[in-house]
């Protein structure tokens, strides 16, 4: 079976559960909630309320985004890193900067960077060629290469060896591991004037970052105005105005934005990329199909756009691997007004949370949750649920701009390295699932590659 973090067991204090929660958001969670369609939480200074039930997912997600907006408490761990950026913004800004962003996705945008990801799968199959024989590797380092590589590419038509790349690569990898999700203004109700005690390598880690993103942006901008700038995302981003006020982000701006980028489309296809390769290792006859697949997808080696309606299998493993292994395990809005969920009083300010790691493997909606079977997509069940209880992305107003990037990246990647290689578990090193930001392994994804 695919691995599962253990629940913790009955009832914790609240100062228990933070420590719980700061270690791992997952295990520090009940096992009723694979069950429960709600469940509630209350602290001294707040409430938090976990829905499960499709149809109040659907509320808070679609159909009244607006009286469910991000939750502010959310924000504090993430400021120092993602500024104002649009992963935490509400209301009309918000609406600002999706208007500016929106435009930069849309359309015959993922052909135009699709060269740019067979490029990074190419390097990322070159890097690990010296690597497969039979040595255990920890693939999510390579995953975390690889989905920057394709950021860079993809961004600034820059490959993850360019300097700055290589800056803000190592320097996020050393933010990861500060664990900046909670802190104290996050449990609680602390003024706007109270200073955050964000940790002095918090603080370092997110000024570095910041500062690599800055001078990309100021170069980019210096070349718009040369005439001499890449038509990639970047450059789509910085000359789209908003076409109500005509504005386009300043620097300040940008960097904020390109930072819930690199967070958003690094850290997240990393980690869904390293456990569908993982899943491929325990699975070996998937592992076969994705190869066969993507040998006769990539004939001849010349590419084109069009291979990626040829891996309808990668794209079903990649799919499954999402819903097991949602990135984002947890969103949090914070109810605007009184509400009233499933006969029971939600006071304003409490805490919304809609979990995709529970409801992915909910026990009353999903058939045999916890196992892996791509194909339970075409099933009359598999249909139901992602239609209803499959939320990788989010969903509604705030679903993630990048989906359809993401769902072409994926599955390519993933049909490249089982084209290229083939893939074992290493006995003795099962990967744990944890989250922190994103669903990583405890101590690391340990593979053995071989040329195929």
């Amino acid at each position: 079976m695919p691995p599962k973090p253990a629940a913790r067991p009955g009832k914790v204090s609240l100062w228990r559960y933070a420590r719980l929660f700061r270690r791992d958001i997952l295990s520090a969670q009940p096992a009723r909630l694979y069950r429960a369609w709600m469940a509630e939480f209350r602290t001294p200074f707040f409430r938090s309320y976990l829905c499960n039930d499709p149809d109040l997912v659907d509320l808070v997600l679609r159909r009244r985004p607006a009286d469910f907006p991000k939750s502010r408490r959310i924000r504090e761990g993430l400021t120092p890193l993602l500024g104002n950026s649009v992963f935490i913004t509400n209301g009309a800004t918000w609406a600002r900067q999706r208007r500016i962003i929106d435009p930069a996705f849309e359309g015959g945008r993922l052909r135009d960077t699709f060269p740019a990801m067979w490029d990074a799968g190419q390097a990322m199959v070159a890097r690990l060629a010296p690597l497969a024989d039979g040595r255990p590797v920890e693939i999510e380092a390579q995953t975390s290469h690889a989905a920057a590589d394709v950021i860079f590419r993809t961004l600034f038509s820059i490959p993850i060896e360019h300097e700055l790349a290589a800056d803000v690569f190592s320097a996020f990898r050393a933010h990861q591991k500060a664990q900046p999700l909670l802190n104290i203004g996050a449990l609680l109700p602390l003024p706007g004037w109270v200073p955050r005690l964000h940790s002095r390598r918090t603080r370092a880690t997110a000024r570095t970052i910041r500062a690599a993103i800055t001078r990309l942006t100021v170069d980019r901008a210096a070349a718009l105005d040369a005439g001499i700038a890449p038509d990639d995302l970047a450059t789509k981003i910085m000359t789209t105005p908003d076409p109500e006020t005509g504005q386009t982000f300043d620097t300040d701006e940008m960097v904020d934005q390109v930072a819930i980028f690199f967070l958003a489309g690094h850290e997240t296809s990393a980690s869904a990329l390293a456990w569908a390769l993982y899943l491929l290792a325990l699975y070996p006859d998937w592992q076969d199909r994705l190869a066969n697949e993507a040998s006769a997808a990539f004939e001849p080696d010349k590419i084109y756009f069009s291979a990626l309606s040829k891996l309808p299998q990668a794209r079903a493993v990649f799919r499954e691997t999402m819903r097991l292994y949602p990135p984002v395990p947890m969103f949090v809005r914070e109810a605007a007004c009184p509400e009233r969920f499933r006969d029971r009083a939600v006071p304003p300010g409490a805490q919304i949370i809609i979990s995709p790691w529970h409801l992915h493997r909910h026990a009353r909606l999903w058939e045999r949750p916890d196992d892996f079977d791509p194909d339970r997509f075409a099933t009359e069940n598999g249909k139901a649920c992602l239609r209803d209880a499959y939320i990788p992305f989010s969903a509604g107003a705030r679903v993630c701009p990048g989906a359809g990037f993401a769902m072409a990246e994926g599955p390519l990647l993933l049909a490249m390295m089982a084209r290229a290689f083939r893939i074992e578990r290493v006995a003795g090193a099962e990967p744990v699932p944890q989250a922190q930001l994103t669903v990583r392994a405890r101590d690391g994804i340990h593979l053995r590659l071989s040329p195929r």
